[in-house]
């Protein structure tokens, strides 16, 4: 019974804080790190001039920083919820086992992430399209557009690099974050089983969030793939893509958007990893000074 009610617990959370996150300022590195991943010619703050000045400058390109929000948000609360829901659940079981905090917290990540991918390759696709595509065309015209042309299977272009990037995304973040958590319990306090400030939560947080960047060669496909989708280019997988991507930029152009991937990464791990626990333990806190 405590377990259905902890995993209906992480349901709700999940969706709440992804919403959050993405709302703040997860929507503007979104589209900063989409926007460098397609124009890979343009320099990390060229691209942030570019969108701004594309979007007719003033608080019409302020706004286009949040182009995209509507399927963003209804992916955030759907991949929200499954993240949370599965990668907890997961989380529990490995934790009555001896396995390393940080390797638990790997596998839990990976399998939380691989969940997301069914909700999240059509959401990624029409923010993609918003972001690098026609700027007039709404949402539910886009919608139309690709499924009259291609049906269901328009919706998923990408959808290896998509995997890939998601296993590995939580997977990074979910385990160096608990990693590094259990670093600082031995550094800062002299014990595994102490209780970091929240402070110190935070610093894991964003540690966790800037190594999982590692990945990135994974998302500049993703973006590549969907935006080629979107135009009604060429279908490439996942490798022709990273062929024709160092042949025409070399290894650096897989790290194209690296800057605002890793303040997003931070950004979401901090919602999503050190939040969630923050919420959880605040949560846990409660019911047991309620019971007393």
């Amino acid at each position: 019974m405590e377990m259905k009610g902890a995993g209906w617990q992480n349901a709700i959370i999940g969706p709440v804080l992804q919403c959050l996150e993405a709302a703040t300022l997860g929507m503007p590195f979104e589209v900063w790190k989409t926007h460098m991943g397609r124009n890979r010619g343009q320099t990390t703050l060229g691209s942030l001039r570019a969108i701004y000045t594309e979007g007719g400058g003033g608080a019409s390109g302020i706004l286009s920083f949040w182009a995209g929000t509507g399927p963003k948000m209804f992916e955030s609360a759907t991949k929200g919820a499954i993240l949370m829901y599965s990668k907890e659940a997961i989380l529990k079981v490995l934790h009555t086992t001896d396995i390393s905090p940080g390797l638990g917290g790997a596998l839990a990540g990976a399998g939380g992430g691989l969940c997301q991918v069914s909700i999240m390759s059509p959401c990624t696709y029409l923010v993609t399209g918003a972001v690098t595509g026609n700027k007039d065309e709404s949402t539910m015209h886009r919608i139309r557009r690709t499924y009259d042309a291609r049906g269901i299977k328009g919706f998923y272009p990408g959808g290896t690099a998509i995997a890939f990037r998601q296993m590995t995304n939580w997977a990074s973040r979910q385990g160096f974050t608990e990693a590094v958590r259990n670093q600082f319990k031995e550094n800062f306090h002299g014990s595994a089983d102490a209780k970091l400030t929240k402070g110190q939560e935070v610093g894991a947080g964003i540690l966790g969030g800037a190594l999982a960047c590692w990945n990135h060669p994974f998302e500049v496909a993703r973006i590549e793939a969907q935006a080629r989708g979107d135009q009604g280019q060429k279908d490439m997988n996942m490798v022709q893509i990273f062929r024709m991507i160092v042949r025409e930029q070399g290894p650096k152009g897989l790290f194209k958007g690296l800057v605002p991937r890793i303040m997003l990464g931070i950004w979401q791990t901090l919602f999503m990893v050190t939040g969630a626990k923050l919420v959880q333990d605040a949560l846990a806190d409660y019911s047991a000074k309620s019971a007393v």
